[in-house]
């Protein structure tokens, strides 16, 4: 494309806000033109309104934008929309936006479960973007709405992928060890995680237990088929600053080697329309054969942070096989994702 899409930003001065701003700022297909903020902010400079806690500085060219509300007459034009918005606030500004003819690539959970909404990892389903057809269909609306998955699902999906499609996957069993900014800011009080694991996450288990059937399923002409595999999970908040950490157990429907295992990780590329996109990951999945690799503080930030990283392949005793994978929860998780999501859109030829 020959200029930049202008975009805004939906709940600039949060966590996933504050992510979306410090990837935004170079990107080629992309021009930030609007911050929005809650009633408290609007009319705000940026960098008066916000607490920023990412260990990057603001940018400047994000300092003096005037934050706005959340809706088409506030976001100066913006074609894409990317939400970091709160689900209770999602629920009727994004229909809305869409309704006007934005699109709004979103992290938030209200409309992931929608028939026509795809759910999207794009190096996983990037076929589920046909999904906006019907959508726009359904709803006769010119915008569009992509959601991005919970975190926790993120990195599961991916390595889930690789493995249903060499292998076949039958039933999974994942522990999570989240980190804190999943919890947005100021997140989890430091008298509650510190010398602590809290073992609920709310809402946070049916999530990770549906989403990836949704994810690994086949898009249809009515919506999506779910994959057949059955899911159970634990999830646990931990305190580690950024990065999901995922302990997981696999039945497979074949029984090879680790070393076949390891190849279907390391070979893994996805589907021909993500793989060169400008947030493509580099690789898709990076496989570490330390014994205690991957560690969040140590490789979370793996191809640019959008890389899902597995290790510790071995043998199950009780199903056939178990690792660990760790993915950026507020760069692939989050931020990244929608970003890389909008790029799929664009190269499709969605955006009129």
């Amino acid at each position: 494309m020959n200029k930049q899409i202008p975009v805004a930003v939906l709940g600039a001065n949060g966590s996933v806000g504050q992510r979306f701003i410090s990837l935004l700022g170079d990107h080629p297909l992309f021009k930030v033109v609007a911050l929005t903020a809650s009633d408290r902010s609007i009319g705000k400079k940026y960098k008066d309104a916000c607490r920023w806690i990412l260990s990057e500085k603001m940018p400047a060219w994000a300092e003096e934008i005037v934050l706005t509300p959340s809706d088409v007459n506030s976001i100066n034009g913006a074609q894409i929309c990317f939400s970091a918005l709160p689900a209770s606030e999602a629920y009727d500004i994004e229909p809305a936006l869409a309704k006007a003819g934005i699109v709004v690539c979103s992290n938030a959970s209200s409309y992931r479960r929608e028939i026509d909404v795809p759910l999207l990892l794009p190096e996983v389903n990037g076929e589920h973007i046909g999904l906006i057809t019907q959508q726009q269909r359904n709803h006769g609306w010119q915008g569009a709405i992509l959601t991005n998955p919970n975190c926790t699902s993120t990195g599961l999906t991916v390595a889930l992928k690789a493995l249903d499609d060499s292998f076949g996957v039958k039933k999974v069993m994942a522990v999570s060890l989240q980190a804190l900014s999943g919890a947005g800011y100021p997140g989890i009080p430091s008298l509650d995680v510190i010398d602590n694991v809290i073992p609920n996450i709310n809402g946070e288990e049916e999530k990770v237990e549906w989403e990836p059937l949704k994810m690994l399923g086949k898009i249809t002409d009515n919506g999506i088929k779910m994959a057949d595999i059955q899911i159970s999970a634990h999830t646990n908040r931990v305190a580690v600053i950024d990065g999901h950490t995922v302990c997981v157990n696999v039945e497979l429907a074949e029984n090879p080697t680790i070393e076949a295992v390891n190849l279907s990780f390391l070979n893994y590329r996805g589907p021909k329309i993500a793989q060169n996109l400008p947030s493509t990951p580099d690789p898709v999945i990076d496989v570490r054969y330390e014994s205690d690799r991957p560690q969040p503080k140590l490789d979370r930030f793996t191809g640019k942070g959008m890389s899902t990283v597995v290790g510790r392949v071995r043998k199950d005793t009780i199903l056939t096989l178990k690792f660990v994978v760790l993915s950026h929860n507020t760069i692939r998780g989050a931020a990244g994702g929608s970003i890389y999501n909008a790029e799929l859109f664009l190269s499709q030829g969605f955006l009129k």
